[in-house]
C-alpha cells in the first residue's frame, strides 16, 4: 500500500487495498508504481459509500495522488492530447461545477461529467500550443503570439493546469482556440465519480460506456435523484462491489456539524429533540448558529436552503425587495440558478457550447450585467474553471401567489435561469458553501407530515442533506424574518476575464 495510507482508518485501508486490486486488472499497479496492459476488457464498477465525515474525499484524493505517481494521465476535460497506447488515463468527475470545485480546492483536478462526455475541438494552430503546454510537443511558433505571451501561458499552466486559462493569459479568447464540441468517441481507462448519489440511470449508463473501470463515491443518506424511485445507482451493485466506510474520520471527529448529521441516524430522535441538540451545540461552538432571522448578506453567494417552493419564492421576493431590485431588470450581483436550456434540436451545437461552459441544470451563477446584444447576460459561473461567460438568457423571477413567473428580459432561446438567493434542499445536493442557512420551519412542516423516504423520515433526510452542505458554519434559522443588507450587492470580488466568450444563438 502507498505511503499515503498511513493516515487511513481501518475501513479506508481495506477499501484502498480492494480498489488497488481492481486497478491492477486495469493495468495500474499502485504498489509498484507500474503501468501494464490491462488484464482483460471486463467492466469493473465499485462504490465507496459512507456518510459525511467518513473519509470518502480523503480516500479519493490519496488514490488520485497514487495514480498520478504511477504515471497515469489525468484528463481534465478542457484539453486532451493524442492517446498513447502505453499510457493509462484517469478522469475525476462530479455532477455539478460546484461539486467539482470543492474537490479542486483540495488539490484534486476534478471536472464535470459533461466535460468528459463532450470534448473540445481545438483550432489546429492553437492545438500546437496545448500539446506543448501538456508536455507532448515542441515549443511552437504561432503568428500573433509572442515569446512573452507563450512564457506567460506556460507559467500559468505550470501552476493551474488549465489549458484554456493559459491561452487566455496569452491574450486569446475561447472562440479563438475552441471551434466546437464533439461527443467522446474513444473510451478512457479509469473514472472516479464524486457525489454519485446524484447520478441518474442515464448518466450512469453513459459513464459505463466511457470507463471500463469506474469508482463511485457517494453518501447513501442523501436524497435520491428525482424520478429515481428513492434509489441511487450504487444501490443495485453486488455487495462485494460496495466498500462502506463507517467511522467518522479522526480529522472530522470534533466537528459539531457532522455530530448533528450523524445524530439523525437515531430512529428514536424526534424533531424537537434535534432542535434542542442544535441549540445546545450553538452555545458551545461558534460553528453552529441558532439564528433568529435569515441573514440577507449571505444569500447573495450561498442560498437559503428550504423544502417548500412557496418558502423559496417568498424569500427570493424579500431578498430582491430589501436590495431595491426593480421588477423590470436584474441588479448586478444577483445570484441565479440555471434551470436548463431552451433550444430546438437543430441548435444541438449551441446547447453543447452552453453546457460545456458550465451552464448545466443546477449551475449557480452571478449576474454581472447585460451582454453586448439584447437578451444576453454577462455571467460568472460559480465553481467553473473558466467562469466568465456571456450567453443568451431567459431569466424567470417567480412571485408569491402568481402562477406565471415575471420575465424582466429574455432572449428568444438560450439558457434559462431562476433566482438563486434561496433553493430547495434537493437542488443544493453536491454543493457546499462556507456558511449555510437552513430554514428550519420548513423542516418542521416535513416532520409534521410524517412522510418517509427509503425507510427513513423525510425530515431527517432533508435535515441531513441541508446541514452537511455547510463547510464551516451552520445557521439554523428558526424565525421567518430577514435582516437588512449591510451594503449593496457586489461583483468586485469575482475574477474578471479579459474578454468573456459570447455564446450566440440565431433563430
Amino acid at each position: 500500500m502507498s505511503a499515503t495510507a498511513i493516515s487511513y482508518s481501518d475501513d479506508q485501508a481495506e477499501a484502498h487495498d480492494r480498489i488497488a486490486e481492481a486497478l491492477r486488472g486495469a493495468g495500474i499497479d499502485l504498489d509498484e508504481g507500474l503501468l501494464t496492459p490491462p488484464r482483460d476488457d471486463k467492466q469493473s464498477v465499485m462504490a465507496v459509500i459512507g456518510k459525511a465525515g467518513s473519509g470518502k474525499t480523503l480516500l479519493l484524493a490519496a488514490l488520485y495522488r497514487a495514480l498520478e505517481e504511477a504515471g497515469v494521465d489525468v484528463v481534465s476535460g478542457d484539453y486532451e492530447g493524442k492517446r498513447r497506447r502505453d499510457r493509462r488515463t484517469l478522469a475525476i468527475l462530479a455532477p455539478t461545477n460546484k461539486a467539482a470545485s470543492v474537490l479542486r480546492m483540495r488539490g484534486v483536478p476534478a471536472t464535470t461529467i459533461h466535460r468528459i462526455l463532450y470534448t473540445p475541438v481545438y483550432d489546429p494552430e492553437y492545438e500546437k500550443v496545448a500539446e506543448w503546454l501538456a508536455g507532448h510537443g515542441e515549443r511552437p511558433e504561432i503568428e500573433g503570439l509572442t515569446d512573452v505571451a507563450l512564457d506567460r501561458a506556460l507559467a500559468f499552466y505550470q501552476t493551474n493546469k488549465s489549458i484554456p486559462g493559459a491561452l487566455a493569459v496569452a491574450g486569446l479568447r475561447g472562440s479563438d482556440f475552441i471551434t466546437g464540441w464533439k461527443r467522446r468517441e474513444e473510451p478512457l481507462d479509469v473514472g472516479f465519480v464524486d457525489e454519485s448519489s446524484m447520478l441518474d440511470d442515464k448518466q450512469f449508463e453513459d459513464l459505463k460506456e466511457i470507463f471500463p473501470t469506474l469508482l463511485l463515491f457517494g453518501d447513501p443518506a442523501q436524497l435520491a435523484p428525482v424520478k429515481q424511485s428513492g434509489s441511487m445507482v450504487f444501490d443495485d451493485l453486488p455487495s462485494a462491489a460496495k466498500l462502506e466506510l463507517h467511522r467518522v474520520h479522526r480529522q472530522d471527529a470534533d466537528n459539531p456539524i457532522l455530530d448533528l448529521a450523524h445524530a439523525l441516524a437515531d430512529p428514536a430522535l424526534e424533531f424537537h429533540d434535534f432542535e434542542r441538540m442544535i441549540e445546545d451545540a450553538a452555545k458551545r461552538d461558534e460553528r453552529v448558529v441558532w439564528a433568529q432571522r435569515v441573514e440577507v448578506d449571505l444569500m447573495a453567494r450561498s442560498p437559503v436552503l428550504v423544502w417548500r417552493n412557496a418558502t423559496r419564492i417568498r424569500l427570493i421576493t424579500a431578498f430582491r425587495a430589501v436590495h431595491g431590485a426593480p421588477d423590470t431588470e436584474l441588479v448586478e450581483g444577483e445570484p441565479l440558478i440555471c434551470d436548463g436550456i431552451e433550444l430546438p434540436l437543430k441548435h444541438r451545437k449551441k446547447r453543447l457550447d452552453l453546457e460545456a461552459r458550465g451552464l448545466i441544470k443546477g449551475a449557480q451563477v452571478i449576474y454581472l450585467g447585460p451582454g453586448r446584444k439584447p437578451g444576453f447576460s454577462r455571467l460568472h459561473v460559480m465553481g467553473a474553471e473558466d467562469p466568465q461567460v456571456s450567453a443568451a438568457s431567459i431569466v424567470k423571477i417567480e412571485k408569491p401567489d402568481e402562477e406565471e413567473p415575471f420575465i424582466p428580459f429574455a432572449a428568444r432561446m438560450g439558457a434559462t435561469f431562476l433566482h438563486g438567493s434561496a433553493v430547495t434542499i434537493h437542488k443544493a445536493q453536491g454543493s457546499q458553501w462556507r456558511d449555510v442557512q437552513v430554514f428550519a420551519p420548513d423542516i418542521y412542516v416535513a416532520s409534521k407530515m410524517g412522510r418517509t423516504e427509503a425507510g427513513q423520515p423525510l425530515w431527517k433526510r432533508l435535515a441531513y442533506v441541508a446541514i452537511t452542505r455547510a463547510e464551516e458554519r451552520l445557521h439554523w434559522v428558526v424565525r421567518n424574518r430577514l435582516s437588512k443588507p449591510t451594503g449593496p450587492l457586489r461583483v468586485d470580488d469575482l475574477r474578471v476575464a479579459p474578454v468573456p466568450l459570447e455564446l450566440e444563438v440565431e433563430a
